[in-house]
């Protein structure tokens, strides 16, 4: 019987953040103020290994909500850039529509120029600033009609640069980790992190007390989740833990009497979609890359559900085709072009952090293959993949790679046509940007009639598959 036959009908609250991988005092980030979380960490199941499949935006998303690797769906780049869903990808809120469920989207959104072809019954993207997005998901959760099971989807912008809405935490409080330099300018830049937690973390809380309030919380899975690292250098943007590494926070409905537990197994950013349909007890596609991991969750037996995971990144405001495998232990890094070892996206290069990093260690050359020992070096900072003592492990994770790009048919366009395709839609972004009198890039903006993601077209012609040459 599937997990959730035997219960009922459940609903799903899913609450995603931008930019914030795991910076939360739930998982172990000093001088965070999350109480809300802490304590939703605390009634759930706190995944402490769990990965986006890109450690950018749109891709990241679009993983979640599709359970397919981006180069499967589409969704290579950012959406403001031009790159979309394949043709027939079907999503998590059009399968649960598909059930018989109510599905409404509040707030935040990357994976679509045209939010209304997600797959939700409603939409409202007009702001993506926690307060709204919360009150509105209080407002419809109050004012439901029926009783039909629902996924309610509530989107918070922050913590996503600028971190200027809100009033910045103490820098004297911050404790910078250990991945970052310990210098004023991060201490600043963290500063104004910590403050949008603080306030998204208190909207969290809203909602929850409105959940119990309203007695939803006997039958709703409440999900929370992060899209990919921080924005800063060495995290988002690239396939380290710091960029990949999420943080995901299951509360099970009360009625199923699952304990909280930590779990430490790997998680991947494609198993959210067919976890969370084997836990309302409703059929996976056979098209989706991901693991279900709701027997775990629902009746532990302590074997893994992954035994490792893949990570990819093909285009954020450069060409930049890395492709990545993640065991327990080690870190695989195959990069395609020659690239510096830091390439920094726009918002990062632009902010404190970005300036106070080691400009010489960041315009390095980068190595064509990354191995690091994760229980001996977690940063990923010493590259042993020229150590005799790894060459079998090497030569292992090098062949899981390359199977698997196989099996999924990833295949990257050339140096000159994928640098031709990103300098087409920064062309388009500058252009327009400067005709707007440099106001920030359409994903930086919260409100809605300043955040068209349409404002960059995609490339002449398109991004087709062609074009990404992905078949």
């Amino acid at each position: 019987m599937a997990s959730g036959a035997a219960h009922g009908r459940d609903n799903v609250i899913l609450v995603h953040w931008h930019d914030l991988g795991r910076h939360l005092a739930c998982y172990g980030a000093e001088g965070v103020r999350s109480p809300n979380l802490d304590r939703l960490a605390g009634e759930g199941i706190r995944f402490t290994d769990a990965h986006a499949t890109a450690p950018l935006c749109s891709p990241a998303r679009g993983s979640l909500f599709t359970g397919q690797y981006p180069h499967r769906n589409g969704l290579v780049g950012l959406a403001h850039h031009g790159f979309a869903y394949r043709d027939h990808v079907r999503t998590l809120p059009a399968l649960l529509g598909d059930a018989g469920y109510h599905t409404a989207l509040f707030g935040m959104q990357h994976e679509s120029t045209d939010p209304s072809t997600l797959g939700f019954d409603e939409v409202d993207v007009s702001d993506s600033l926690c307060d709204y997005v919360t009150a509105r998901a209080q407002e419809w959760l109050g004012n439901r009609a029926d009783d039909d099971p629902f996924l309610l989807t509530a989107g918070f912008f922050e913590t996503h640069r600028p971190y200027e809405a809100y009033e910045p935490a103490d820098p004297a409080d911050v404790v910078v980790p250990g991945w970052l330099p310990d210098d004023d300018r991060v201490r600043a830049d963290l500063a104004g992190v910590h403050g949008s937690i603080a306030e998204a973390d208190a909207a969290v809380g809203r909602l929850l007390d409105t959940v119990a309030e309203l007695g939803l919380d006997d039958s709703t899975w409440i999900v929370f989740v992060t899209d990919h690292g921080l924005a800063m250098p060495r995290a988002k943007s690239t396939l380290y833990a710091e960029g990949t590494g999420v943080a995901l926070i299951v509360r099970p409905p009360r009625r199923r009497a699952i304990a909280p537990r930590v779990y430490g197994d790997l998680f991947s950013g494609v198993d959210l979609t067919p976890t969370v349909l084997e836990l309302l007890g409703l059929p996976i596609p056979t098209d989706v890359d991901g693991e279900s991991h709701a027997p775990e969750i629902t009746s532990p037996a302590g074997d893994p559900v992954r035994e490792e995971l893949f990570t990819e990144k093909t285009y954020h405001d450069a060409y930049d085709p890395i492709r990545a495998v993640r065991t327990k232990q080690f870190s695989y890094i195959e990069n395609y072009a020659a690239r510096p070892a830091l390439l920094l996206p726009l918002d990062i290069a632009d902010s404190p952090t970005g300036q106070a990093i080691d400009v010489y260690e960041a315009s390095a050359p980068r190595a064509r293959r990354e191995l690091y020992d994760l229980v001996v070096d977690p940063y990923e900072r010493r590259n042993v993949i020229d150590e005799p003592a790894y060459r079998w492990t090497v030569r292992r994770l090098s062949a899981d790679l390359a199977r698997w790009r196989r099996e999924t048919a990833d295949v990257l366009p050339d140096e000159a046509e994928g640098t031709a395709i990103a300098e087409r839609f920064m062309t388009e972004f500058f252009a327009t940007r400067d005709a707007e009198a440099g106001e920030a890039l359409p994903s930086r903006r919260p409100h809605g009639e300043n955040r068209e993601l349409t404002r960059v077209p995609a490339p002449a012609g398109g991004v087709t598959a062609a074009d990404t040459a992905m078949g």
